[in-house]
C-alpha cells in the first residue's frame, strides 16, 4: 500500500509539474516548449525571431525550449507546420506576421495552447480578438495613418501625391494602407493606390503609381514586398521618386526613410509575454500590446540616389541607418 502510494504522489507530482498550460509540458524534456514560426525569411522577421530567442535566452529560463519554423513563403507549408506542432503538444506558439497568427488560430481552434503573435497589424480586423480568442495575445506593429504623412511631410513638404503599395493578399499591409487612405481623405490629401498578387507585378505597380502622378511612395508593414526591397526601389529611384516604408529593416534594405518599427522592440516585447505565460498567466489576462516607441530612420545612400540634401535641421531626431558611402548600421 505504502509503494502504490508513493507511486501515486509521484505521478501527481509530475503532473502538476505539466500543468502550466492545458496542453501540458514537454513529456520528455519536462521542459516549456516554445515554437516560433515565420511565413518566410527577411530582415523584418528574422530580426523579430532573433530577439524573441536572444530574449528567452537572457532570462535565465533553462526550463524553456525553443523550435523555430519557417514557411519559406508557402501558405500551405503554414496549415502543416501548425498541425505538426498541435501534434506534437508544444506549450506555447507564437506566430509572426497576420497570415500565421491567422493560420495558428484555425489550426489550434478548440485548443488551449497559448498562442501570441507578434507584428499583427490589425488584430481586431484579423479576427484575433473576441470571445473565440482567450487563449490568444500579443503584438501589435500597427503605426498610426497620421504619423505616415507626417514623414514624408517632413522630408518633402512640396509632395503632390502620395502613391501606396501593397500586397492585395496581407491583411496587415491592406489594413495600414486603408488607415493611411482614410486619413488622407478626412484631410484632402491626393494618393494613389495599386497592390500587387505577387512579387514580378512590383516593378509595373511602381511605374503606374507613377504615371499617375504620384511624386512619392509609401509600403507599410508588407512582409512580401519587404523581401524584395532591391526591386522595389530600383524601380522607384530609377525615377527619382523616394520610398517611405513601416520599418527599419526595410530601410536597412533600401528604403530612404521611416516613422515605423523597431522590430528589436517588438521581439523584446513578444519575449516578454512569452515570459509571462510560461509563468502561469493566461492569455486572457494579458490584453495585446501596441509598440512602446516607434523608429525614426534615414538612408543617407537613397538620399544620394535621389539627389536629395538633408540638413542637420531635418535629420534631427532621425538616426542614420545606412550612410551615404553605403556603411549600415543596422543591428547595431
Amino acid at each position: 500500500m505504502k509503494k502504490r502510494s508513493r507511486l501515486f504522489a509521484l505521478l501527481t507530482a509530475a503532473a502538476l509539474a505539466c500543468s502550466v498550460f492545458a496542453s501540458g509540458c514537454d513529456s520528455e524534456s519536462g521542459k516549456i516548449k516554445v515554437a516560433i514560426v515565420q511565413p518566410m525569411s527577411h530582415t523584418s522577421l528574422d530580426q523579430i525571431r532573433d530577439t524573441i530567442v536572444a530574449e528567452i535566452e537572457a532570462s535565465g529560463r533553462d526550463d524553456i525550449e525553443i523550435v523555430t519554423e519557417n514557411a519559406n513563403n508557402d501558405t500551405s507549408a503554414l496549415t502543416t507546420i501548425m498541425q505538426n506542432l498541435r501534434s506534437e503538444g508544444v506549450d506555447i506558439v507564437v506566430p509572426i506576421a497576420t497570415g500565421t497568427a491567422q493560420s495558428a488560430k484555425a489550426v489550434f481552434e478548440g485548443d488551449d495552447t497559448p498562442i501570441i503573435f507578434s507584428a499583427v497589424s490589425d488584430p481586431d480586423a484579423a479576427g484575433l480578438t473576441g470571445s473565440d480568442c482567450e487563449n490568444i495575445t500579443g503584438v501589435s506593429n500597427n503605426i498610426p495613418a497620421d504619423e505616415i504623412v507626417k514623414l514624408i511631410e517632413h522630408f518633402q513638404p512640396d509632395f503632390k501625391k502620395i502613391g501606396f503599395l501593397y500586397t492585395s493578399s496581407e491583411t496587415n499591409s491592406v489594413s495600414t494602407i486603408n488607415a493611411a487612405k482614410a486619413y488622407c481623405d478626412a484631410n484632402s490629401i491626393p494618393y494613389e493606390e495599386a497592390s500587387v498578387a505577387n512579387l514580378s507585378e512590383l516593378p509595373t505597380a511602381v511605374e503606374t503609381l507613377i504615371s499617375k502622378g504620384a511624386d512619392v511612395l509609401y509600403t507599410g508593414n508588407d512582409n512580401s514586398i519587404a523581401s524584395a526591397m532591391p526591386t522595389y526601389t530600383d524601380a522607384a529611384y530609377a525615377k527619382g521618386i523616394p520610398v517611405y516604408c513601416g520599418a527599419d529593416s526595410m530601410v536597412a534594405d533600401g528604403g530612404f526613410a521611416t516613422t515605423g518599427v523597431n522590430y528589436v522592440t517588438l521581439g523584446e516585447q513578444t519575449a516578454d509575454i512569452i515570459l509571462q505565460v510560461a509563468d502561469g498567466t493566461k492569455p486572457s489576462e494579458i490584453p495585446y500590446q501596441t509598440l512602446s516607441e516607434y523608429a525614426k530612420f534615414v538612408n543617407l545612400q537613397a538620399a544620394g540616389t535621389l539627389g536629395l540634401t538633408l540638413s542637420d535641421e531635418l535629420l534631427e531626431g532621425y538616426t542614420v541607418l545606412v550612410e551615404a558611402d553605403g556603411t549600415s548600421h543596422f543591428g547595431e
